[in-house]
């Protein structure tokens, strides 16, 4: 039997408990009609907050534990460099110089303070960024002061602002408190609006400098969960995984989110203490980090269509991976919060991760700790295009991948082709699939020849992954739909 008094519950109950309250309130407020309706509204409310309860329970821990580590899958000793996310995590450049006079243990400094956001009366949280109209990058973050008695305990009364940068690494510097909420995220609506979502709900404003309107109890999901992470799907229909990372949808012309999956999106054969999911499209496919917040480890996935999800190999990003372009290395204790800059393929180009330097019981106000947002540059994929028409099966010869030239990217001259491989991710990752047979020109484009049978595509692949080095030694990767799996992704 667990103690309730000796755990926490990671999320949704104070949510549906606020909820059940307001139903109780809303049901009782006709005395006429009070004793018809208190009990089914009750009821109702009650049941949601024991299905929270439930999910939750999975998620219960003792207060004092921090992280537990685990061991690492034992296949992953194979995987090659690129095969796994966290081996698109760049350093981060330096631009202010790295100072050691600032807060922190000793693994956190010296560091750039200019990196992201952070300020010395303010404790930052959770925020993502985006490429406005003027050029400039806004980041929505939410943030509450270090002086707060409860340190990062005191999340629950944080406040979301906007801070803008010449750069997508910072320096962010706050314009404007835009309002109460935990974990925002902004999305550009179809109509041009922009949504930006938190715990409880969202804000909505024709423009990034507003002004923006509060969104609560007709946001879709109020009383039935806390969100997580939000997308706009091709049809202009939202899909939302909330902090459990349970899969919703709410159609264009709909006012609710509805509720398409039972249980959590994570790794199946890693058990973890998951939240607070990321999730973002691209012209090829939907992407997905987890985070383990008690492993303090971090899992890819991806998905044809946002609600069936296959997993990656390998950890999207862990301790012990970050640092500078000049060799400095820095391990805070936590990074959470995952957020990321999307280009305008929806391909992602910097990560953005909450971090703190000591376990959160450990974090009190008016002390030498606190916490931050760091930007990180990512490898970005290159656009590829898989020419065939045909569905490919093991009749399939040859498969022919175009290979887009973009701005700064030559594939003619860039490209090690010797060190290319392409096929099922699960065979490349493993520095299997196929290599190059021959090459072609397309104007500017170059077309790369695969042996279709050395690829190891099967009937759960829809998307191949392309995996090599550039003529510098850098890492290149990229993905095309399959031919049979068209029918939702752009082709470019």
């Amino acid at each position: 039997m667990i103690n309730l008094e000796k755990y926490l519950f990671i999320s949704g109950i104070k949510v549906i408990m606020n909820s059940t309250l307001m139903r109780r309130r809303n049901c009782t407020r006709s005395s006429k009609s009070m004793v018809k309706t208190r009990r089914p509204c009750m009821a109702s409310a009650l049941i949601q907050l024991t299905v929270i309860v439930a999910l939750q329970l999975g998620t219960a821990v003792e207060v004092g534990a921090q992280h537990k580590d685990k061991p690492r899958p034992e296949e992953w000793k194979d995987l090659v460099y690129g095969g796994r996310f966290m081996d698109r995590i760049l350093p981060a450049p330096i631009y202010d110089g790295l100072e050691t006079d600032t807060w922190g243990t000793d693994a956190v400094r010296p560091r750039d303070i200019h990196n992201g956001i952070e300020d010395p009366e303010w404790s930052y949280w959770g925020g993502k960024a985006v490429l406005g109209p003027d050029g400039k990058y806004h980041f929505f973050v939410c943030r509450w002061r270090e002086d707060d008695p409860r340190g990062i305990q005191a999340w629950p009364s944080s406040v979301i602002v906007r801070a803008v940068s010449d750069r997508p690494t910072g320096p962010f510097v706050v314009k404007e408190e835009i309002g109460l909420g935990h974990f925002p995220e902004i999305i550009q609506l179809r109509d041009g609006r922009y949504a930006l979502f938190h715990f409880y709900g969202y804000y909505l404003a024709e423009s990034l400098q507003g002004p923006w309107k509060s969104v609560i109890s007709e946001c879709g999901f109020y009383g039935k969960t806390e969100f997580g992470t939000v997308v706009e799907r091709e049809d202009g229909s939202l899909l939302m995984l909330d902090r459990v990372m349970r899969v919703w949808i709410k159609e264009s012309d709909a006012d609710d989110f509805h509720r398409v999956t039972e249980k959590g999106i994570h790794p199946a054969e890693i058990p973890g203490y998951y939240e607070d999911p990321l999730v973002w499209k691209t012209e090829v496919q939907y992407h997905l980090i987890v985070n383990d917040w008690m492993g303090r480890t971090a899992y890819h996935m991806r998905s044809k269509d946002g609600i069936t999800w296959k997993e990656d190999p390998g950890e999207a990003y862990t301790i012990d991976f970050d640092g500078y372009e000049d060799g400095t290395k820095v391990g805070w204790y936590k990074y959470e919060r995952p957020k990321v800059l999307q280009d305008q393929y929806g391909r992602a180009t910097h990560l953005y991760l909450a971090v703190l330097d000591v376990p959160k019981k450990d974090d009190r106000g008016k002390d030498n700790h606190s916490t931050k947002n760091i930007a990180l540059p990512l490898v970005v994929g290159r656009r590829l295009q898989i020419l065939n028409k045909n569905v490919i099966t093991a009749d399939t010869k040859e498969i022919h991948v175009r290979v887009a030239a973009e701005e700064g990217f030559d594939p003619h001259v860039d490209i090690d082709i010797q060190s290319l491989r392409f096929g099922a991710p699960e065979e490349v990752d493993y520095g299997r699939g196929s290599s190059v047979i021959r090459t072609k020109k397309k104007g500017k484009d170059l077309i790369l020849i695969f042996n279709a049978k050395a690829c190891g595509f099967t009937d759960s692949n829809f998307a191949g992954k392309l995996l090599g080095k550039t003529n510098e030694g850098k890492l290149l990767f990229g993905y095309s739909r399959l031919p049979e799996h068209l029918d939702n992704a752009r082709i470019h």
